[in-house]
């Protein structure tokens, strides 16, 4: 009877084990907790992406992958043309990914191919998701400060050129987040992996009903494909 028991007990270890394993460690994911819930629906969403988005994902993944193999940060600089939209969006989700997967050395900028400004309708669906935002500097270009970790130094979000000095100018990956941005910078000076991952702009909705929607389902969805990129990185290691 007493071995029975035993057996059981370690057949119920082994599998929580193994559950526990395959999810991050609350100190892998220092996330503030709304949006912690948001990251947990997204990962249950990988079945969502298709199968030639996966494919464009893992390119990524394998980059990153290599360079912390060879003790070098992965710096990933998401390009859109206005850089006021899908490449902060990308910029933000990629790094929640990593701090959700606990992997370190990787480091995530935006540009574009001219300066505008963080799109307010952008930001205001980051803070949906329970990110806190802090908003200050020029009113033209407003820096924004944003937080999605119960600790940490807060990512840093304005709109630039991607050549700007705050972004890296040599051995990073440049993500092309809009296809206009792709076509204007066949080349991109510096980087060791370009890669098209486009995602469909959605200004078009602006200033109508479904406005909010279209922005929800934006940051969703590039949310669910960073996380997906960052857990085949964590699968690596």
């Amino acid at each position: 009877m007493k071995s029975s028991l035993f057996f059981y007990i370690l057949i119920i270890n082994l599998a929580m084990g193994s559950a526990w394993a395959s999810t991050p460690s609350s100190k892998e994911t220092p996330l503030l907790p709304d949006v912690k819930r948001y990251v947990i629906e997204r990962v249950s969403e990988f079945d969502q992406i298709p199968a030639e988005r996966k494919e464009q994902l893992s390119e990524v993944a394998d980059w990153v992958t290599k360079q912390r193999e060879e003790g070098k940060s992965a710096q990933l600089t998401f390009i859109c043309t206005h850089n006021s939209r899908r490449s902060h969006l990308a910029q933000l989700w990629a790094a929640v990914a990593a701090s959700y997967y606990g992997i370190d050395r990787v480091e995530t900028f935006s540009g574009g191919t001219e300066a505008t400004a963080f799109n307010p309708r952008a930001v205001s669906a980051i803070k949906r998701v329970g990110m806190n935002v802090q908003r200050s500097g020029d009113a033209s270009n407003p820096r924004y400060e944003v937080q999605f970790r119960t600790s940490g130094e807060p990512e840093i979000c304005f709109s630039k050129v991607f050549s700007d000095p705050a972004n890296p100018s040599e051995d990073f990956c440049a993500v092309m987040t809009c296809t206009s941005a792709d076509e204007a910078c066949p080349i991109v000076r510096g980087c060791s992996l370009r890669s098209a991952i486009p995602y469909e702009d959605p200004k078009a909705a602006d200033d109508t009903p479904e406005e909010a929607n279209r922005y929800d389902e934006r940051c969703a969805q590039i949310g669910r494909e960073m996380l997906y990129l960052f857990s085949l990185v964590k699968s690596a290691n």
